[in-house]
C-alpha cells in the first residue's frame, strides 16, 4: 500500500463515525439506552482512531534527519498502536462498565424508535464504510485470505479500518439485540447485557491489533515473495556468484532495508568488486522498488564456513571469520 494507500477507506470511516455517533447520542438522550450511550462512545473513539490513522500518515512523510537517518516511516506503526490502546480503553472497558451498571441498575428504555431508528442507520452507514475498506483491501491482499492479510499487511491502516468496521457492524448488531430484548420483555437487563458484549468485542479486537502493531514496531522481514525476488536479483553468476546470507526489515510500509554478505570472485579487482555491488544493488531495487535503504558486503565464499548454518556471526566474513 502506498503512502496514501487507504485514505479512502479512512476517510470514509471517519465521516461515517462522526455521523453515527451524533445520531446515536441523540437517540440516548431520548430513550436512556446504556448500548446507545456505549455505542455513541465506541462511534466517537472510532472517529479519533481514524484522525490518529491520518495523522500518522502524515508524520511519516517527512524527511530523514540526521538524527533519525532512516526516516519516520514507522510512525504510521506508532500510530495504530495508539489506536488499539484507544479502543481498548474509552471504547471497550467504558462500555463493559456502562453494561455493568445497567444489569445492576436496570430501567426501561424510552421513545424506542429512536435507538432502533438510529441503529438501523448506523449499520447501513458502516456497511458502506466497510465495504470500502474490502475493496481497497482487495486492490492490495492478492490470493491471501483476510486472516492472513491482517497478519502480513505492513501497511497498518487498512487492517486497522478493517477490524474496526468488523467490530462496529457486530456492536450495532448486539446494540439492537439488546434494545429488541429490553423492548420485548420490558426488562433494562437486557441492554446491559448487550453493552456488556459490546465492550468485550471492542477489547478482544483491541488486543488482536495491539499484537499485531507490536510485531511491526519490533520489525518486521520482507515479505516471502520479496525475499524471493531480492535473492534472484542479488546474484548474477559471474562477479556476484552466490548469497551467503542477508538480513531484512521494514523501516516503514513502503521502506525496506536489505543487509547481505555475497560472495565474489577472488581474483576480483576492489574496481571490479565495486561495480559488482552496484550492480547488484540496482537489480535489487528493480525488483523490489520498496528496497531503498540496501547494504552489500562482498566476501569470498568458503564451503567449510558455510557449514556453520546461517547465523551471520558463523558465516563467511562473521565475527571470527
Amino acid at each position: 500500500m502506498s503512502a496514501s494507500g487507504g485514505t479512502k477507506a479512512i476517510v470514509a470511516a471517519l465521516a461515517a463515525n462522526l455521523a453515527i455517533a451524533v445520531a446515536k447520542f441523540v437517540a440516548f438522550l431520548f430513550s436512556g439506552s446504556s448500548s446507545m450511550l456505549a455505542e455513541s462512545v465506541h462511534s466517537l473513539a472510532d472517529s479519533g482512531n481514524q484522525g490518529l490513522l491520518l495523522l500518522g500518515g502524515k508524520k511519516a512523510q517527512r524527511e530523514a534527519t540526521p538524527q533519525h537517518p532512516f526516516g519516520y516511516g514507522r510512525e504510521r506503526y506508532i500510530y495504530a498502536f495508539l489506536v488499539s490502546i484507544v479502543l481498548f480503553s474509552v471504547g471497550g472497558m467504558f462500555a463493559i462498565y456502562e453494561g455493568y451498571e445497567k444489569i445492576k441498575h436496570p430501567h426501561p428504555i424510552e421513545a424506542w424508535y429512536w435507538p432502533v431508528g438510529v441503529l438501523v442507520f448506523a449499520i447501513i452507514a458502516e456497511a458502506f464504510s466497510f465495504r470500502t475498506a474490502i475493496k481497497e483491501s482487495n486492490e492490495i491482499r492478492g490470493g491471501l485470505s483476510w486472516k492472513d492479510f491482517i497478519r502480513r499487511a505492513k501497511a497498518p491502516e487498512l487492517p486497522v479500518v478493517l477490524l474496526e468496521d468488523f467490530g462496529a457492524l457486530i456492536g450495532l448488531v448486539l446494540a439492537l439485540g439488546g434494545v429488541g430484548l429490553a423492548l420485548a420483555t420490558d426488562d433494562g437487563v437486557w441492554d446491559g447485557i448487550g453493552t456488556l458484549c459490546i465492550g468485550i468485542l471492542l477489547i478482544v479486537i483491541a488486543l488482536v491489533l495491539a499484537a499485531e502493531t507490536k510485531s511491526l514496531l519490533l520489525g518486521e522481514a520482507a515479505g516471502t515473495d520479496e525475499v524471493r525476488k531480492i535473492e534472484a536479483a542479488v546474484v548474477d553468476g559471474e562477479t556476484v556468484t552466490r548469497l551467503i546470507h542477508m538480513r531484512t526489515l521494514h523501516l516503514g510500509p513502503e521502506e525496506l532495508l536489505v543487509a547481505a554478505k555475497v560472495a565474489v570472485q577472488h581474483d576480483d579487482t576492489a574496481a571490479e568488486v565495486a561495480n559488482a555491488i552496484n550492480a547488484a544493488e540496482a537489480r535489487i531495487r528493480a525488483a523490489v522498488p520498496i528496497a531503498r535503504v540496501i547494504y552489500l558486503e562482498p566476501d569470498i565464499y568458503s564451503e567449510a564456513a558455510a557449514s556453520a548454518g546461517s547465523d551471520p556471526a558463523k558465516t563467511p566474513g562473521g565475527p571470527g571469520h
